[in-house]
């Protein structure tokens, strides 16, 4: 396999993360079915424990391994490279078997922590995914160090497929001995996946090895890094990155803690502050991250990539990226930002059948644009070696939103609208930061017309083109419910909106051929339409 280029890879990374997220919400859909409220209960209380032991395991280790990976070929070192690999493959093996173990033999404990005896059996059930996954998180680095983003494309959806077949049977076969059992078989199915992702993984890199060992033997650069100053670079790099996934984590528990306690003195009792709480956490949050699957396929793409820029010493190459990914990230965000906040309560509606929550995601929706810019951002400085500028800005931007959330959410006008007021402004601040830090370290031009002023245009025809659809689609109420009315509009208003936006940065010129070019397989046949529709300016 052949590196792609960063923008091929996000799309690469964006297309498989799209994907594993529809078969995850079917898998969601069908597990409902099987084991009800009661089982989904019993099934989710391992997970905050798996995913707090997972992070411990991997450490920020993968990113590590992508960023010296992709320096060492960028230098012809393909010694270093493969030993770098080695070496993190075996931290990472040691603590995923030592962390796993501790869930397997402490899983009584944990139960007990989470004060229902009846968690037991998922608990151990899913503890031998924390070593397959760290494993397989170190073959992920390697690959994307090497800039090959389609080995973890392929193996995070045979992971999901594996995933969600194995629990499906397993629920199947267990549910007559009771829901535990079930719910066991269900947590069983994230060790189920990752085998299938580790088995992927390895059978790549069993076809590739041959090739790569051959361009080993044959380097001519010289390799004198020994084991001990490899190991000290991974935790370098990885301890600031493990910090920093560490912060979100910290601002939901203070969230928790600070949030319902400020609704009281709002004025709303246990019950109602409960409510909003969970409009804010479980409506409105995971619908204004939806857009990051592909901020996030960007930034796994970008760290590589940035290192490998600054390897060669090529500070064009490092201007030029850095300034493309911005580009990209504020083309997502902004119309996104605009979309969510125009179809707030539609969305809930469609989504929760609860229109209050609209008023909380039309706030939180503002905070879309900073969200995306701090993920690439942050992608960047990591990629530059500058792993710890991320924490310090999340930590202002998390100190603020504290204070802010505090004061806001007591206010009875505002209340949970204030924390969400609060969010967005934390992360504005941590991306202002970013961006401060990116444009200083990178010398990347800012260019507002390209980056700003196109999709906001761009954007604001799109919510022209919505609104009108709202105005004048009175049809469907005449043959369908209320309701259903209300829901087909909403679908129909995101598809116009959305093609609105995609025409009108085409005529703005803020989507340019090469632009196109960039998304694999794709890239070719959208540039033939464009110019067909005679979208495409110079």
């Amino acid at each position: 396999m052949t590196k792609q280029s960063f923008l091929k890879g996000a799309a690469i990374l964006t297309l498989a993360g799209i994907s594993v997220r529809f078969v995850g919400a079917f898998f969601r859909i069908v597990l409902a079915m099987f084991i009800g409220d009661e089982g989904i209960g019993l099934f989710q209380m391992a997970y905050p424990v798996y995913s707090t032991l997972l992070a411990v395991s991997t450490a920020g280790v993968p990113i590590a391994i992508s960023k010296l990976v992709a320096e060492n070929l960028a230098r012809g070192n393909y010694r270093g490279a493969y030993r770098t690999f080695r070496v993190a493959l075996s931290i990472l093996a040691l603590s995923g078997f030592l962390i796993s173990a501790l869930l397997y033999l402490g899983a009584e404990y944990f139960a007990g922590f989470l004060t229902d005896p009846l968690a037991y059996l998922p608990l151990v059930s899913i503890s031998p995914a924390i070593f397959l996954v760290t494993v397989m998180s170190a073959y992920r680095g390697f690959f994307q160090g090497q800039q090959q983003m389609m080995p973890t494309a392929i193996s995070q959806i045979a992971e999901q497929l594996g995933r969600v077949v194995i629990a499906l049977l397993l629920v199947l076969f267990l549910l007559p001995m009771g829901l535990e059992y079930a719910a066991a078989g269900a947590s069983f199915g994230a060790a189920a996946g990752a085998f299938c992702g580790l088995l992927i993984l390895v059978v790549v890199w069993l076809r590739q090895k041959k090739q790569f060992m051959h361009r080993l033997k044959r380097q001519r650069v010289k390799d004198d890094e020994n084991i001990r100053a490899i190991i000290y670079r991974i935790f370098a790099l990885s301890v600031p990155i493990t910090l920093g996934s560490l912060v979100m984590p910290l601002i939901t528990l203070v969230d928790l803690s600070i949030v319902p306690q400020q609704l009281n003195a709002a004025g709303f009792d246990t019950i109602r502050a409960r409510a909003l709480y969970g409009q804010l956490t479980g409506m409105a949050t995971p619908i204004i991250h939806i857009p990051t699957i592909i901020t996030v396929a960007l930034a796994i793409s970008l760290v590589p990539a940035m290192s490998e820029a600054l390897a060669l010493r090529k500070n064009s190459l490092v201007r030029e990226r850095s300034y493309l990914a911005v580009r990209m990230t504020l083309l997502l965000g902004i119309p996104s930002a605009v979309g969510l906040y125009l179809l707030a309560e539609p969305i809930t509606v469609l989504l929760f059948d609860n229109a209050e929550a609209g008023q909380v995601l039309a706030v939180l929706s503002l905070g879309v644009v900073f969200l995306t810019l701090y993920q690439t951002t942050s992608a960047i400085l990591q990629g530059l070696g500058r792993t710890m500028d991320p924490v310090i800005t999340l930590f202002w931007g998390a100190l603020i939103k504290t204070g802010l959330t505090w004061y806001l959410t007591a206010s009875p006008q505002l209340h949970i609208r204030g924390a969400a007021l609060a969010t967005v402004i934390g992360f504005g601040i941590a991306a202002i930061l970013n961006v401060q830090r990116v444009q200083r370290l990178a010398d990347m031009p800012l260019r507002p017309v390209e980056t700003l002023l196109k999709p906001l245009v761009a954007s604001v025809g799109m919510a022209v083109a919505v609104l009108s659809i709202y105005s004048n689609f009175d049809l469907l109420h005449s043959f369908l419910s209320p309701s259903a009315a209300e829901k087909g509009v909403t679908l129909v208003a995101i598809i116009v909106g959305a093609l609105a936006y995609a025409v009108l940065l085409f005529l703005l010129g803020g989507i340019r051929r090469e632009d196109l070019l960039l998304l694999p397989k794709i890239g070719e046949p959208l540039v033939r339409l464009a110019e067909k529709f005679h979208l495409l300016r110079g």
